[in-house]
């Protein structure tokens, strides 16, 4: 403790302070570590729970002994179990997202069911069953179907009921497609439904349309989406800009239209009647006794007179030629179209002589306005109007900026990187701590020899050394004549002079004398034992 006490007073302010910093650094580092080892690596076991299903796993997780930490609607526990507790739960049927399904008409029993009371039970556990199916969707979140299906009892022949899918994703929309398919899905469980009676309802953009029930703005998106895509393949990324606009019929409109042509006519009826008449007329003579005999005695004698006539009449019905045409037109019909694309300059120079963008030629923006004009299905009698214009941007937007590639510390957590600093400062603190000395002593023992030579005057009173002192205190050995080999050997010790007293070899030996006291006293004590032995 003696050797450290004066290891300290021995040192400069300066040594002193890069002790001390060296200890604490060490000190923290070790402390660091330590605590790092000791501290639980935490794993996501489940995000974005409401809070009923959160109060269920946290009271399992509790129950099995892991430690856990909550953090906003994430739950996170230790990572070596989580796997682990993840099938527990899922034994449990935790979490519930999509609610009871079939199960429920499993707790039903015959005593005190009533129909009613089934069929809301049997549609309960249809909608719940629904909901799981939809969960499947790898960018759904949480699902929830409603199913409005009125009772098919009395003398109603239709049953056909309506249903809505609310649907909350994780980030990425739900697409057309995807919400035609669910509305498949949902009227083909449920007897009487079609598709077109089920709305998907996404929790951020709304209804979702189906590709033959698209909206203005989704009509927009599309158009200016293909067009944009067709831009940028000429001109680069991010050098065209496309803004479209669709004016739709907003109200219903029927039409009926009817045409008369004088010059023509058209037989409507006809009808043609035709009448014959035969008559025959006979004189008799004077009435005697032998006319009214059998054998009609003079009716021979008696004139006859014949009649006969025929008659036809036709009629027929004309009407002139009328033609009746009748247009109705639907909310949603496209009644004008504007469109216009501004593209970026291309590199050119100025009339000073400076880099600078120009317009494009004018040719090139014909060319691109013919691609827009059939991209979009421009149509001049109804009013379109596409507009192309080349002019220079003032920066870039950043949608066409390039993605960079990911490095190997982007790839890294940020506790990885603590961990990584926390390493490196450690080894250059203990390579500081371990090679300091060692450079130090190297130093000194080419210092060393430097100390004492015989070039300087001797000291009174004392022989002249045969070797130098630096060197038998450096060798651990004194080499003095009729002296014998006194170990010095020590811990290091800083030999450094003074730069003042550098050039005066008496007074490095008084300051080598001061600081090795111990040493100096075994070297006299010595010199006198053999002065009083001779």
């Amino acid at each position: 403790m003696q050797k450290l006490l004066d290891y300290w007073t021995a040192r400069s302010a300066s040594q002193r302070v890069t002790l001390i910093a060296a200890f604490a650094l060490t000190f923290l580092a070790v402390a660091g570590f330590a605590w790092a080892s000791s501290r639980t690596d935490m794993a996501l076991l489940y995000g974005g729970l409401d809070g009923a299903q959160s109060g269920e796993i946290m009271e399992e997780v509790e129950k099995s002994g892991v430690p856990y930490q909550v953090r906003g609607d994430s739950i996170w526990v230790d990572a070596a179990r989580r796997d682990q507790l993840r099938m527990t739960l899922a034994g449990l049927g935790l979490p519930n997202a999509g609610g009871a399904g079939y199960e429920i008409l499993d707790g039903m029993s015959g005593f005190g069911t009533t129909s009613q009371m089934f069929d809301a039970a049997y549609w309960r556990a249809k909608e719940g069953e629904l909901a799981r199916t939809i969960l499947a969707l790898p960018n759904v979140k949480t699902a929830r179907v409603h199913l409005a299906v009125p009772s098919g009892r009395g003398y109603r022949r239709e049953v056909a009921g309506t249903a809505s899918v609310t649907l909350t994703t994780n980030g990425a929309p739900v697409e057309r497609a995807q919400a035609q398919a669910l509305r498949f899905l949902v009227s083909s469980g449920v007897p009487g439904m079609t598709p077109d009676r089920v709305t998907v309802i996404d929790s951020v953009r709304g209804v979702v349309a189906a590709a033959d029930e698209l909206g203005p703005a989704d009509r927009e998106s599309d158009l200016k989406t293909n067009v944009q895509r067709m831009l940028e393949s000429h001109v680069g990324p991010g050098n065209a800009i496309v803004e479209l606009n669709i004016a739709v019929q907003t109200e219903a409109e029927s039409l009926t239209e009817q045409r008369f042509d004088p010059s023509a006519r058209a037989l409507v009826s006809q009808e043609s009647q035709e009448t014959s008449d035969n008559s025959t007329n006979q004189s008799g003579g004077p009435v005697t006794a032998s006319s009214n005999l059998p054998e009609g005695g003079d009716a021979a004698d008696a004139e006859q007179n014949r009649a006969s006539s025929s008659e036809t009449r036709q009629v027929s019905n004309y009407e002139v030629s009328r033609t009746t045409r009748e247009v109705v037109t639907q909310p949603g019909a496209t009644r004008r179209l504007t469109v216009a694309v501004m593209v970026n300059g291309v590199p050119g120079t100025d009339p000073q002589g400076e880099a600078t963008l120009v317009p494009r030629a004018q040719a090139e923006l014909d060319a691109l306005r013919e691609l827009v004009a059939s991209a979009v299905g421009f149509d001049e009698a109804r009013g379109d109007v596409i507009t192309v214009k080349s002019l220079p941007f003032a920066a870039l937007s950043g949608d066409g900026t390039l993605a960079e590639r990911a490095g190997p510390l982007d790839r890294l957590d940020p506790n990885s990187l603590i961990r990584l600093a926390l390493v490196g400062l450690f080894a250059l603190v203990i390579a500081a701590v371990v090679l300091r000395p060692v450079l130090r002593g190297r130093a000194e023992a080419k210092a060393a020899p430097l100390l004492l030579d015989d070039s300087g005057p001797a000291v009174p009173g004392l022989p002249a050394p045969a070797a130098p002192i630096g060197m038998a205190m450096a060798s651990g050995v004194a080499d003095l004549p009729g002296l014998p080999a006194i170990s010095i050997a020590g811990p290091d010790y800083d030999f450094t002079p003074p730069p003042a007293q550098a050039a005066d070899p008496v007074a490095r030996l008084r300051e080598l004398m001061r600081e090795r006291q111990q040493d100096s006293l075994r070297i006299l004590s010595g010199w006198i034992d053999d002065k009083e032995k001779a």
